[in-house]
């Protein structure tokens, strides 16, 4: 059977044979909304669990000179961000708002900043000719400040230009996450525009290494309650969220309050993105989710931990992911090419005098190693001069070579599943919870 997998901006098309394949794992497909720009101005007027944008931001005195933050996904994010704000910031300037106290921040937690004809592309050029718009720089104290701390000790260092502001409002995407459960809602804080020690401490591993730190799950949740605390205490004032299918149309939209339009979000999200398996299989083809997400391998982990409750346990994962930008930031290609011994590597980033930072991405790449064998299929990366240990991660030449190998070594029956949209699907065992 020929099978497509989102690839870049296109679709790999592979071979599968029908007798191995035990069954294609898909999210549910939705419908886009009829005119998505309508129902965003209508989710700002009404609004889940808040009073109506206007009447939050305007109250009984009805003075216009508040300092506006608006914090925006960065690129690797497929959030349609022009379309938000092409809606909002009209309708923000229909209050008497001047463009002058409007901030646009761009919550790149530890990517680089969006500039050119990227944020062009982000914001649309209108937006990026007449408004301010600021990069989050999450190496720079300077530009931080320090709130407090949360329960569990991690200290509130939070971008300056948020805290200055007077009202705050987060845009994002509701998808699945795998160590958040959900990106979306308070994520926008945390990591998004975070100062980098905090990342010791809600991406080490006392919370990473949690079974609740996954795909799908809130409840009990020790990364989503340490993000949402973060955010409540950053101060959120409305939140413009919204849902997407895989031709990344919008399916629906979710504004207010942070933690009730967040919530009602993430279970849209849940009931259209989880897939009940009957048992899992020798082999799992998946893929980095297509562009943006599978423009690295950093961002590539995501869809290879995804496909963790479908493999058993000694199986093999084959991801396909273009990455364009190959492997991702100067120290987790240091990561990915010195840590070719994943106990040490464990024993390591456990201790309390070693942090380095995106070793998090590699922790998440340790869990499903050690439920798998790994192959990646990236053409950019077969062409690139970087040399992956073979041990930790094997480069195929095609998804077929993969497969191929695969098959010799589960055997010619070996059962196979195949997850297209990669990290955008979560499936889970019928009998497990």
């Amino acid at each position: 059977m020929i099978v497509e997998l989102d690839y870049g901006n296109e679709k790999l098309k592979v071979d599968v044979p029908d007798k191995n394949l035990l069954g294609i794992l898909s999210s549910k497909p939705l419908a886009a909304l009829p005119d998505a720009a309508q129902a965003i101005l209508q989710g700002i007027r009404k609004p889940i669990s808040s009073p109506p944008l206007k009447e939050k931001l305007l109250g009984s005195s009805k003075r216009t000179d508040a300092k506006i933050c608006i914090v925006i996904s960065d690129s690797t994010r497929a959030v349609p961000t022009k379309l938000i704000l092409e809606v909002l910031l009209p309708e923000l300037e229909s209050y008497g708002v001047s463009r002058d106290l409007i901030t646009i921040l761009v919550a790149t937690g530890l990517h680089r900043p969006n500039l050119g004809a990227e944020l062009e592309g982000l914001v649309g050029k209108a937006v990026m000719e007449n408004y301010r718009i600021i990069n989050h720089n999450a190496r720079d104290r300077q530009s931080c400040v320090d709130i407090g701390k949360t329960k569990r000790g991690t200290p509130i260092i939070i971008d300056r230009e948020y805290v200055d502001s007077d009202f705050r409002i987060l845009t994002g995407l509701i998808e699945p996450h795998f160590m958040a459960g959900f990106s979306g809602g308070r994520k926008a804080i945390c990591p998004g525009i975070s100062y980098e020690d905090m990342f010791r401490h809600f991406h080490g591993p006392a919370i990473l290494e949690s079974p609740k730190s996954a795909f799908g799950i809130l409840e009990g949740n020790p990364f989503h309650e340490e993000s949402t605390e973060i955010a409540i205490k950053s101060g959120v004032d409305f939140i413009i969220n919204v849902t997407i299918n895989k031709h990344k149309e919008v399916t629906g939209v979710f504004c207010g309050d942070l933690e009730a339009a967040f919530s009602q979000g993430a279970k849209f999200c849940s009931d259209a993105s989880s897939c009940p398996i009957d048992s899992q299989a020798d082999i799992v083809i998946t893929t980095g989710g297509g562009l943006p997400l599978d423009a690295t391998l950093y961002q590539v982990v995501k869809g290879m931990v995804g496909a963790m409750p479908a493999v058993k346990q000694n199986g093999i994962i084959i991801t396909a992911a273009e990455c364009t930008e190959e492997i991702g930031s100067r120290e987790f290609v240091e990561i990915v090419q010195e840590e070719s011994d994943m106990d040490a590597f464990m024993e390591k980033i456990n201790r309390k005098d070693y942090f380095k930072i995106d070793q998090w991405e590699f922790e998440e790449y340790v869990k499903a190693r050690r439920k798998a064998e790994i192959y990646l299929y990236s053409g950019c990366l077969l062409a690139s001069a970087y040399k992956i240990p073979g041990e930790t991660l094997i480069l195929a030449k095609s998804v077929e070579d993969a497969l191929s190998e695969s098959l010799a070594k589960k055997g010619s029956d070996a059962s196979i599943y195949v997850i297209p949209e990669g990290p955008y699907v979560i499936p889970y065992l019928k009998n497990k919870e």
